[in-house]
């Protein structure tokens, strides 16, 4: 394997097992911070040493070894003479005396743990943004650069809210736990915000060379299936659930075999799991039994409950999201709403309505660099016949986009509208 493939199959090995990591050293120590920092530091010393002797048949208990033992010198030097760190230290001690080489197994019973990680980042003391891109980078293991292009803001500042929100859980000393009553209540809407964004990273990856990461969204989902048994009267954890449910039903349908995107009005909808809509139609009807349909992921949910009820592209009810979108702009005042709103309306109206509101959009900051913008522009104006103008939006977009597989998608529709204008 050449030095840049070993490197793709660590990140690839370092994405699924972070948060495992994480949960399995703060169950040890109750420190977040610290966990996250170990889990670092075994990641420092697999990229110094992989390379030389190759990835371990077992590299998720490699990494665990390896973070236990940091852990244990952590704790040896800094002398912690309390008895909660004295028993630790103890515990940890006995740990190794019967681990004589890498072949322990990783504990694979993480029950809620990742949960209750997620309700501790999410702690009313911590900022709502801080809880939230503080979970992104332990659970999700995104860089600092990914979680600004979810939230459209400068890297530089999701790094702060990160370094204050740990900040934050080493002084206040924060008991890891899931919460309940007020308190669960208090944390469930940036609980939420975590698992969506979560499950939206897996949907559509950032970054990358696969546009879809299976394990995030099945985290996700399992995640959101806790959330409605912690939480079983809270309509919003219902309506996540529903949004993710109906979305991940068209997982199959969206790559091809070569793990080429497929747009939405192209799928074989006979390959849309009926099964999972089921589910999130019924987690939806939950939620309207629960007085919830108004709710930010109900809307959003009720959304692809449109796409998913209609049995051909064709059927699909565009006037119906039209105007839940227009319902949930009004509720989030969000341009990547009004955005979505704009493609509806194209589809309602024709594209010369729906440009009129996207070339709105051009001036929004958080848009900027936001790829889908000058995307959604370009397939307006291919369907417009101005073809020339769509090559040069779609080029654009595809210099915005960070992963590869939209890149390719990009410039396919910018070749296939100079092809157009040729002819």
């Amino acid at each position: 394997m050449t030095a840049a493939g070993t490197h793709r199959a660590m990140m690839a090995v370092w994405r699924i097992e972070q948060p495992r990591l994480i949960t399995s050293l703060v169950r040890l120590l109750r420190d977040v911070p610290l966990a996250e920092d170990l889990t670092q530091e075994a990641l420092i010393v697999a990229l110094e040493r992989w390379p030389e002797t190759g990835i371990p048949e077992r590299p998720g208990a490699w990494l665990m070894t390896t973070a236990k033992r940091r852990a244990l010198d952590h704790l040896r030097r800094r002398r912690m003479l309390d008895q909660k760190h004295e028993m630790i230290v103890r515990e940890m001690e006995e740990d190794e005396q019967i681990m004589p080489d890498l072949d322990t197994p990783l504990d694979d019973d993480i029950g809620d743990e990742m949960l209750r990680l997620i309700f501790t980042a999410c702690h009313p003391l911590i900022s709502r943004e801080g809880r939230v891109a503080l979970a992104l980078r332990m659970i999700c293991g995104l860089t600092t650069e990914e979680i600004a292009r979810a939230f459209l803001v400068p890297e530089a500042t999701i790094a702060q809210r990160i370094v204050r929100a740990k900040r934050t859980l080493s002084e206040s000393r924060l008991t890891y736990e899931t919460p309940h009553g007020e308190e669960l209540s208090e944390r469930l809407a940036a609980v939420l915000e975590v698992v969506y964004l979560i499950f939206n990273e897996g949907y559509t990856a950032a970054r990358g060379e696969n546009w879809l990461r299976l394990q995030l969204c099945n985290e996700a989902l399992r995640l959101g299936r806790v959330l409605t048994s912690v939480a079983p009267l809270e309509p919003e954890a219902h309506a996540l659930l529903a949004l993710m449910e109906l979305n991940a039903s068209r997982a199959a349908a969206r790559t091809d075999a070569d793990g080429n995107p497929i747009l939405l009005l192209e799928q074989n909808r006979g390959r849309w799991d009926r099964l999972q809509i089921q589910r999130g139609l019924k987690a939806l009807i939950r939620v309207q039994e629960l007085g919830g349909a108004g709710g930010v992921y109900a809307l959003q949910a009720a959304i692809i409950a449109c796409h998913a009820s209609a049995r051909t592209a064709e059927e699909t009810d565009w006037r119906r999201i039209a105007d839940l979108y227009a319902e949930l702009a009004g509720l989030t005042r969000s341009p990547i709403v009004e955005l979505n709103r704009a493609v509806a309306i194209g589809m309602v109206e024709g594209p010369e309505a729906a440009l009129g509101i996207v070339e709105s959009l051009g001036a929004e900051p958080a848009l900027r660099d936001y790829h889908l913008l000058p995307s959604v522009r370009g397939d307006l104006l291919y369907k417009l016949g101005r073809y020339d103008e769509a090559r040069q939006v779609f080029e654009m977009a595809a210099a915005l986009a960070e992963n590869r597989r939209e890149r390719d998608l990009l410039l396919r529709r910018a070749a296939e509208a100079a092809g157009v204008e040729k002819d």
